[in-house]
């Protein structure tokens, strides 16, 4: 991420709070960019030295961000021992796919992709942005759907599926978009996985898990995870947006 002419890597030298407080009132709105070639080949052969046979290497959606394409071409120099994979999503809906593999008891390689794909076929991402500015300004949805939100000024409602940005209804207020995502929760079924993201807006994302935790807690996973997204993602995306990302059983 690049804010104020100083490059900062995702997850290290800008706090997730201090950035999303600081977004609003930027003079020049923060940009993104993949890691070169080069660092994925290093981190790769670090990893091969500490004894991996093989990896698996899978990444947010590739219609969304080019840094799949990048991860493609440093695995070529490892012949057939680096595995790709699109996520087809971002966020705990690529890090469940991930746990996913982790987890399994087989510990193959054939194993663990097939936990990715199962994961991957029962994943929801959702999400209700305070502004769709934020995601017009990136070009991650049609042109359209983002102009309307804007002219309305409405918190548009959407959900990443099959690597896409697709819009699902428009609200006026935050309430209304915890009543439709709760809603959503409800008529989903046993869940395997949950995690409440947030862009900066952690009270609003805890007053929403206290919610589903009495409105739909039987359907709930034992352990529910709190979220507060990447900077990478939050310039795309804006403050104050909630969202979830859940596997059903």
């Amino acid at each position: 991420m690049i804010m104020d002419g100083r490059e900062y890597v995702d997850g290290g030298g800008a706090a997730r709070d201090q950035f999303y407080k600081l977004l609003p009132d930027l003079k020049n709105p923060p940009t993104t960019s993949t890691p070169s070639i080069g660092e994925f080949a290093r981190c790769y052969q670090k990893l091969f030295n500490q004894g991996c046979d093989h990896i698996i290497s899978i990444h947010a959606a590739g219609t969304l961000t080019t840094i799949i394409n990048t991860a493609r071409r440093a695995a070529q120099e490892f012949d057939d021992r680096i595995v790709v994979l699109d996520s087809l999503s971002l966020s705990l809906g690529l890090g469940f796919q991930v746990l996913s593999a982790a987890e399994v008891e087989d510990q193959s390689l054939e194993a663990a992709l097939a936990a990715i794909e199962s994961t991957r076929r029962r994943l929801r991402l959702f999400a209700a942005l305070d502004s769709m500015e934020y995601v017009r300004r990136s070009g991650r949805v049609e042109g359209a759907i983002a102009l309307l939100g804007s002219l309305l000024n409405v918190k548009p409602l959407v959900e990443v599926s099959d690597g896409e940005v697709k819009a699902r209804g428009v609200v006026r207020t935050t309430r209304q978009a915890n009543e439709h995502m709760t809603t959503f929760l409800k008529s989903a079924g046993k869940l395997e996985r949950l995690a409440i993201l947030h862009t900066g807006a952690e009270a609003r994302a805890r007053e929403f898990l206290n919610r589903i935790m009495s409105e739909v807690s039987q359907s709930l996973p034992r352990e529910i995870l709190m979220i507060n997204a990447t900077t990478v993602i939050g310039t795309h995306i804006g403050p104050n947006g909630l969202g979830f990302a859940a596997v059903k059983a």
